[in-house]
């Protein structure tokens, strides 16, 4: 499968039954994953899932051809509803192709949690002592979560940050850095800060509020880069160079505004989202920390960076990526493993600069749709076959 390439030509024109054979031959497929592809959740394990449930929602899984990501070839499994993205995808995947492929890489899948402070007479002092006994409060976490530990997990470090001028009042705020190898880890999170929240309490002579994950994962991010050459994308209409100048300047728009900026992310959370949905991942997880992440200079802006370097239009796209390969739905959905099989079963780092580079290749599309002859030409060749 990993040797197999993942340039489908003429794959659009295949019938779903025919694509599905195919992917299942160059996935290997058995009988029950294929199953899976056609919808594998049942109303049984759909009611172990959530409250309440009276019955199940389907959107179309769609594969994206052509990728090549650190030299290996992938078929992106998608679930999205919204036409032309799949299409846009797999044409960026393959104009990427003619630059050797994406690039990705990762920081290690350290998340935070937070731990609320409040009522704490000495905040200053009170900072000094947690510092002062980190290694003692990180030991009290040590019965907690010995998968995680075994391989090679587990909590890093307290920082400590002062709030002292919110509305309601001064606040002292623990960070707790935790490792949480291939799980998403918002459970392990959760259980070491309730955990911690007494012997804080003792330490610092305050309350303890709030005990939960931080969403802005932005000590676990994931990037993507590309180099397309500027005569891939020459059109009939347009030349390639005219094509790669307006997507650095349409880049610089995104940068600049921030009503601009909404719509190019949300751009590119067609291929991240499509991707997380497949593979079972918390996409509002996913989007609230990216969506912050793109703040953070004081501005809402642009995630992706896109210049031109020797001949080549240069992207690049990084931001916080948490998402997990066990546990949660990944473990119980039989299409997410499935997806995850498509995805030749990679540990959680892999998957998310897989995702990463959904998000740039989708926001490739767009640009070049929109600097060229327009998004809405494709868009609505594509939204006819509704109607």
């Amino acid at each position: 499968m990993a040797s197999a390439s993942s340039r489908l030509s003429g794959f659009y024109q295949l019938s779903p039954t025919q694509r599905r054979q195919l992917i299942a031959t160059w996935a290997e497929l058995d009988d029950e994953e294929q199953a899976a592809l056609l919808g594998g959740l049942d109303i049984a394990t759909a009611d172990h899932l959530i409250e309440n449930v009276i019955g199940l929602y389907t959107l179309p899984l769609a594969i994206a051809p052509n990728f090549i990501i650190n030299e290996r070839n992938y078929l992106l499994p998608l679930v999205i509803e919204e036409p032309s993205v799949v299409a846009a995808m797999a044409n960026a995947a393959r104009l990427v192709r003619l630059g050797g492929g994406f690039r990705t890489g990762s920081t290690e899948p350290v998340m935070i949690g937070q731990i609320q402070l409040i009522d704490v007479p000495y905040p200053h002092a009170a900072a000094l002592r947690i510092r002062a006994l980190q290694d003692e409060l990180l030991a009290k976490l040590a019965h907690l979560h010995p998968t995680i530990r075994r391989l090679g997990g587990g909590p890093i470090e307290l920082q400590v940050r002062p709030l002292p001028d919110t509305d309601a009042g001064p606040m002292l705020i623990v960070h707790l850095l935790m490792d949480t190898r291939d799980a998403m880890g918002a459970n392990a999170i959760n259980t070491a800060c309730e955990t911690l929240a007494p012997e804080l309490e003792a330490i610092s002579e305050g309350r303890v509020l709030l005990r939960i994950l931080s969403n802005l994962s932005d000590q676990r991010r994931a990037w993507a880069e590309c180099r397309v050459p500027v005569t891939a994308l020459e059109s009939e209409d347009f030349k390639g160079r005219e094509v790669a100048a307006g997507i650095v300047a349409a880049n610089a728009f995104a940068i600049a505004d921030p009503y601009r900026a909404a719509t190019h992310n949300k751009g590119l959370f067609n291929g991240i989202d499509a991707v997380a949905l497949a593979t079972g991942q918390d996409w509002r997880a996913i989007e609230a920390g990216a969506h912050a992440y793109a703040a953070r200079q004081g501005h809402y802006r642009a995630l992706t960076d896109w210049h031109v370097e020797d001949a080549a239009l240069v992207g690049r796209l990084e931001m916080p990526l948490a998402v997990g390969t066990v546990g949660g739905l990944t473990k119980l959905h039989p299409t997410a493993r499935t997806a995850l099989k498509i995805l030749q079963r990679p540990d959680a780092r892999t998957l998310s600069e897989i995702m990463v580079a959904a998000g740039l290749a989708q926001n490739l599309a767009a640009l070049r749709a929109l600097v060229s002859e327009g998004i809405q030409q494709g868009h609505m060749r594509l939204h006819a076959r509704r109607l």
